[in-house]
């Protein structure tokens, strides 16, 4: 035991550096890159289905080298190297850097939380900062949305993380609504049983949740019936635009119509006085 001791204060010939200390230099330093190779490993399983190859690879290495640079902090006083002169170097460089560069750590920041959290993916059909469309990308720094119009807009994504994010796909199915209007002379229940029908042939409207039909409001012209609809949120909008001129035809065969505003013209001597439906009147002399 003594003779070890002994071998390990042994000088090395470089300064004060003994071979113990590069002995506890090297199991550190060596131990560090394995876990910084773990580290690294672990994070590209981890987003193996949130990035691409290319922009997973370059995350696992930005890791892997501030591993190693906080392993080298850790292990280089053992070779007695003074590291308040560069501690201090490294603060104001890493001071301009940072003001330099502060928009894109914060986008990076941005990024890692939006893929653990995972709020949006792609092909999801999203409205976040104003912009509406389908995810294209999920990047590092930034999220490709194609515009209904098919646009690509690049935003940020520390603008994507700070706003609120309307995902319309999140949940399997969504609801949409018609109001569907019919002439106070026609049959509202029979109406409202034929709107029913309609909507239990078409294959992508939902049965549960289940529709619902009813007279909302009296309106000026006739009876205002309100349809709450739901459909699979990939197939919303297919349904939504398809699903509403089959219900007019099915009302038309039935012999409900649609009512147009209507005016009641009353003669009294030479005063002619006309009404519609909203109780508004003028008088012609």
């Amino acid at each position: 035991m003594i003779e070890l001791v002994g071998l390990l204060e042994t000088p090395v010939g470089v300064g004060d550096i003994s071979i113990g200390d590069l002995f506890w230099f090297t199991v550190i330093f060596l131990i560090g890159i394995g876990i910084a190779q773990v580290v690294a490993l672990n994070i590209k399983r981890a987003l193996a289905d949130r990035l691409p190859k290319n922009e997973r690879e370059l995350l696992a290495k930005v890791i892997y080298y501030i591993i190693l640079i906080w392993v080298l902090i850790v292990a280089l006083p053992y070779l007695n190297v003074d590291l308040s002169g560069l501690m201090v170097a490294g603060g104001i460089a890493g001071l301009v850097i940072g003001f330099a560069s502060k928009s894109v750590v914060s986008n990076l920041i941005s990024g890692l939380f939006l893929m653990f959290e995972h709020p949006i993916k792609i092909g999801d059909g999203i409205n976040v900062a104003g912009v509406s469309g389908t995810v294209e990308d999920i990047r590092i720094l930034s999220t490709i949305v194609k515009t209904h119009d098919g646009i690509f807009t690049r935003i940020p994504n520390e603008t994507v993380f700070t706003s609120n994010i309307t995902n319309y796909v999140h949940n399997a199915a969504r609801r949409f609504e018609y109001s569907i209007t019919i002439r106070y002379e026609d049959d509202a229940d029979e109406a409202i049983r034929i709107i029913k029908e309609v909507i239990a042939t078409h294959p992508f409207a939902l049965k549960n949740p289940a529709p619902s039909v009813f007279v909302n409001i009296f309106g000026k012209d006739g009876f205002n019936l309100t349809a709450h609809i739901w459909a699979p949120a990939r197939n919303w909008w297919d349904v939504r635009t398809s699903l509403l001129w089959k219900i007019k035809q099915a009302l038309d065969e039935s012999g409900s119509k649609i009512p147009y505003p209507q005016h009641t013209i009353r003669f009294a001597g030479d005063s002619c006085v006309i009404t519609d439906n909203a109780e508004k009147k003028e008088k012609i002399t």
